[in-house]
């Protein structure tokens, strides 16, 4: 089954946004995407007020 973070992940990693932010009621749809993801360790989260998580997308070097 795709969720919406499947395509909101796969604009992230392509550049066309620059982060994603995550509610915490959000957050098992947005992780059952990002576990199916290879480059899943290119998704940086970081922590925001409320429990929410911003997410952005680090290019290999």
């Amino acid at each position: 089954m795709i969720n919406q973070y499947d395509e909101l992940l796969e604009k992230l990693a392509s550049g066309e946004l620059e982060e994603l932010e995550v509610k915490n009621d959000n957050f098992f749809l947005f992780r059952d995407a990002w576990l199916r993801r290879g480059d899943r360790k290119q998704i940086i989260g970081e922590a925001a007020h409320g429990g929410h998580v911003i997410y952005r997308y680090e290019k290999e070097s």
